[in-house]
């Protein structure tokens, strides 16, 4: 049996959910998401709680309803509160700014890069060595963020890049001080 899927997630005022099927849609103030989960599971909706039941006749079931309930339970807290990742550049001239909808930023390549958000994302530069990620989905954002933190990682020797804001990174002595030691 699933601990996870056993609980009951608590569903607010604003958040208005409809079940079809194996369908979700949960709709709410900072947008919609919807899920399909498994044909095995059932959802039922009471008052101000959602409840997804295993059936633990097969193994797939017992597998995926843990899943499917953490599913839900992130689409209804995104499309009433919504989730946030922070990225800051770390770098000489490293720098990021918005133009319309697209991000465009210099990290010391010859030319600039170009990233234009996917649906329903919302990028923001409160500086231009912070870039601040918004969106209903828990999924887009990490991805959004990721695929940012990819195109200039930081890197180990003088931490330069792209990184997560709580992010630490451990860095490297250099080949001078490396032979300094060996001498």
């Amino acid at each position: 049996m699933s601990r996870i899927g056993k609980r009951l997630i608590v569903v607010p005022k604003e958040a208005k959910i409809t079940v079809n099927g194996n369908k979700v849609l949960v709709e709410g103030p900072k947008g919609k998401l919807e899920q399909t989960v498994a044909d095995g599971l059932k959802i039922e909706v009471k008052d101000s709680s959602l409840a997804v039941k295993g059936s633990a006749e097969t193994k797939l079931d017992r597998i995926v309803w843990g899943t499917a309930r953490a599913l839900i339970a992130n689409m209804i807290k995104g499309v009433c509160a919504g989730y946030t990742k922070e990225l800051e550049i770390v770098g000489v001239g490293f720098r990021a700014q918005l133009q319309g909808t697209t991000l465009n930023m210099q990290l010391g390549f010859s030319h600039p890069v170009v990233y234009n958000p996917p649906e329903g994302i919302k990028i923001e530069t409160p500086k231009p060595t912070q870039i601040v990620i918004k969106g209903c989905s828990k999924e887009k954002v990490g991805q959004v963020a990721a695929e940012l933190r990819a195109i200039f990682p930081p890197e180990p020797y003088k931490g330069k890049g792209i990184r997560y804001s709580a992010e630490q990174v451990r860095k490297k002595l250099g080949k001078a001080v490396s032979k300094a030691g060996a001498a």
